[in-house]
């Protein structure tokens, strides 16, 4: 065989192939045909391609696309696919909506569906005051301790989420704790000693007793016991808050005890109901109870 040049083309010695002419450093270029199977393989590459033109959708055109016998699209595909979540939730949704909140939380399905929707319903709806962890900051509650001024059942959580605190909803929550300085009930000294008293029983009386200690707790059982309790339990009741304890919701030290004192108060909360769906305020009312607060 004679190559362009009519020169013959050199067969190497070891193995008799023929050589391309191509040599590197020696090293010379076998003209070896590709593997039989490879061939096949690119055979039925080719009409595979060709079954592929014809059933689905390939070719570009001034219209679109061709659109293939099967006139599959991706747009079809999660279309279906949304049909059928949205078949299933609609289900789920209707079992939340007929279910008792005992029975959502002792059906395992009913329940992760519920508390998933919740989460959801609560970065949307809630976070904005009680972070996106629920994590809360000052003048806003965390959701995720086992601090609750109006109880943390999950019939009680449902409820403060459906009525709300201050909202204008007839069955509000509403506190009637005075501001004990600018109503004009407790001089400053008074307020002073009784803040002191405060800030005692919520560092689990291990804080240092003071002269004004003894005067701060009978202020304290005169003024504030009928309603936070004898030794400042709280009560879920009344919203009175719990005040043996670290969590503090406008903050524990003494100077914020005093203002809370004196000027007491009056967060707001809104109302949900009739701003979301009764089966929302159920998912809610799950998922803040899931967070590790809920009793």
């Amino acid at each position: 065989m004679m190559d362009d040049n009519n020169k013959p083309k050199e067969k190497d010695a070891v193995s008799g192939i023929e050589t391309t002419g191509h040599e590197w450093d020696g090293l010379k270029e076998l003209n070896n045909p590709a593997p039989r199977w490879w061939l096949w393989i690119f055979v039925l590459t080719v009409i595979w391609s060709a079954w592929y033109w014809v059933v689905y959708p390939a070719w570009p055109t001034l219209a679109g696309w061709t659109a293939g016998k099967y006139g599959w699209t991706q747009h079809q595909e999660l279309k279906s696919s949304q049909e059928e979540i949205t078949t299933l939730k609609g289900k789920l949704l209707e079992r939340v909506r007929t279910a008792s909140l005992e029975e959502v939380r002792h059906d395992p399905e009913l329940y992760e569906f519920a508390r998933a929707g919740g989460a959801a319903s609560f970065k949307e709806n809630c976070a904005a005051c009680h972070g996106t962890g629920a994590e809360g900051r000052k003048g806003y509650p965390n959701l995720n301790d086992d601090d609750w001024l109006w109880g943390g059942s999950l019939e009680q959580v449902y409820k403060t989420i459906r009525v709300g605190v201050r909202s204008g909803h007839p069955d509000e929550h509403n506190t009637q704790m005075p501001s004990f300085g600018r109503d004009g009930v407790l001089k400053p000294g008074e307020m002073d000693e009784v803040a002191e008293y405060a800030a005692h029983l919520h560092e689990g009386g291990t804080a240092p007793q003071t002269e004004a200690s003894p005067r701060g707790k009978e202020i304290f059982a005169a003024n504030c016991s009928a309603c936070h309790g004898k030794n400042g339990e709280g009560n879920p009741d009344m919203g009175a808050a719990r005040l043996n304890d670290e969590i503090w919701l406008y903050g524990g030290g003494k100077e914020d005890i005093y203002s809370s004192v004196a000027n007491a108060h009056a967060g707001v909360m809104p109302t949900w109901e009739g701003r979301l769906p009764d089966d929302t305020i159920k998912e809610l009312a799950v998922y803040v109870h899931s967070l590790g607060g809920g009793k």
